[in-house]
């Protein structure tokens, strides 16, 4: 069993709902990324899961396509997002998934690929536009080293294509909640639920839903269907505001702040025990303006992330 199954086994045997943040390698920038990593998990992260940065990323909404632009614009690249990744294992113990399109990975090359993740730590590897028709190589270069591949499912895949992705996806499956690009939105899309239970009829992996996802209450009710909820566009568009922002200087990375008001706010109230050290987080949204009290943290194993 991969170590996504075994997290996804714990969340299950705990009856609770997994948080799986995203963010793009090297946004606002590679330090940063490193350190956002690493508290991320510490606020209670399930999965994370690291872009790498596209020059046509179609899939994703304006808020993760500038993401992409500013990382590409700093000349990030796929090693580089990868070093992020190692770096952050040797204070981390959480899967981190590797999200990309596939076009930089086949200039990367599949093996090389397969190899420098598994030395990095990456526990699987997420390719927006790999269709299944052509998955068979890298789920033989990416399996043969203990590394999972994850699929995409979307409310408009037939049946008989979702029963041949499930019968290729390892890990969990990423349901896609709508039709259309990532983007924060106002309400869980109808077509969630029902495409769960389409992929539960036949596939016994675990199943996340994304797309969309960006509040408390959305993540709430996609627990109540799923095994675990994705928020991207809402955390990016977070580190967006606050990597502009001028207390934000070159010495002093603004990941207190993204943690704090923004990363934060979708992670449910929680225990974590860690070392016989517990962390409690509160959390709550209090304005339209997408602000959030600080956080009160007892017994904070990571002292960067006190209130102060």
């Amino acid at each position: 069993m991969s170590r996504i199954r075994d997290t996804f086994a714990e969340l299950k045997h705990s009856r609770r709902g997994g948080f799986i943040p995203f963010i793009t390698a090297g946004d606002p920038d590679l330090e940063t990324t490193e350190l956002l990593l690493v508290e991320l998990a510490a606020a209670g992260a399930d999965v994370i899961e690291l872009g790498v940065p596209f020059s046509d990323p179609v899939a994703d909404g304006e808020v993760i396509q500038r993401a992409s632009e500013r990382a590409l614009g700093k000349g990030v690249t796929l090693s580089e997002a990868l070093r992020c990744v190692s770096n952050a294992k040797a204070h981390v113990d959480i899967p981190i998934v590797l999200f990309s399109y596939l076009n930089p990975l086949l200039k990367f090359g599949k093996d090389r690929l397969a190899e420098d993740a598994k030395r990095a730590g990456v526990d699987a590897v997420l390719i927006t536009d790999l269709t299944p028709e052509e998955a068979g190589p890298w789920i033989r270069a990416l399996r043969g080293r203990g590394i999972d591949l994850i699929f995409l499912v979307a409310p408009t895949t037939s049946d008989e294509r979702l029963t041949r992705i499930a019968q290729q996806a390892h890990g969990f499956i990423y349901a896609v909640s709508r039709a259309g690009v990532t983007g924060v939105r106002n309400e869980v899309p109808r077509d969630a639920e029902p495409l769960v239970k389409r992929v539960r009829a036949v596939s016994d992996l675990p199943v996340a839903v994304g797309f969309g996802i960006s509040t408390a209450e959305q993540v709430r009710q996609v627990w109540r269907f799923a095994d675990a909820a994705v928020i991207g566009s809402a955390i990016v568009s977070e580190i967006e505001k606050l990597a502009d922002s001028p207390r934000a200087g070159k010495t002093h990375r603004p990941v207190r702040s993204i943690i704090a008001t923004g990363a934060t706010r979708w992670v449910r109230t929680r225990r974590l025990a860690r070392q016989k050290q517990v962390l409690y987080v509160f959390v709550s949204i209090t304005s339209a303006q997408n602000s959030c009290e600080r956080l009160h943290w007892f017994d904070v194993r990571a002292e960067n992330l006190k209130s102060s």
